[in-house]
């Protein structure tokens, strides 16, 4: 168990240094912006959605290294997913991030995005993981005011 939890921490560290698709993207036709007020993370996510497709998705902003991985991971899961498909792993990732996990089962699916699973264990931690993903949900939703996490 202790050479997995090393792997999802250098996962999450490798995305903080390196994150994916950290830029504006170039005719993006919804955005949303994101604050953790406890942490400090703020983050606005830039979409260019085609019909029902999410075709480019990027993000800028600052934050902790748990924040910034877990929308680097969310952008590179989301990019190429129907509206339906981004709104159901939310709501997976969601359950993950928030209840303590008994079976292995329960991470099925989530692919790379499992590395967060163990951020259910410190709760203030917690909304760091989940903004990116709230702020996706309200960017397909088409909220207009930003997100916050409290």
């Amino acid at each position: 168990m202790s050479d997995l939890r090393d792997l999802y921490q250098e996962v999450i560290l490798d995305h903080n240094r390196r994150p994916r698709n950290f830029r504006k993207v170039e005719g993006a036709n919804r955005t949303a912006e994101g604050h953790n007020p406890l942490c400090g993370d703020q983050l606005t996510l830039y979409l260019r959605v085609e019909g029902e497709v999410i075709r480019d998705i990027g993000f800028h902003g600052s934050g902790c290294a748990i924040s910034k991985a877990s929308a680097s991971l969310m952008t590179d899961s989301v990019k190429g997913k129907t509206i339906a498909e981004a709104e159901a792993l939310f709501e997976k990732v969601h359950a993950m991030l928030t209840t303590e996990h008994k079976a292995q089962a329960d991470l099925d699916g989530l692919g790379k995005l499992a590395v967060l699973s163990g951020v259910w264990e410190f709760p203030a931690r917690v909304k760091c993981a989940s903004l990116a993903w709230h702020t996706l949900h309200a960017a397909l939703q088409g909220a207009e005011q930003p997100v916050s996490t409290e």
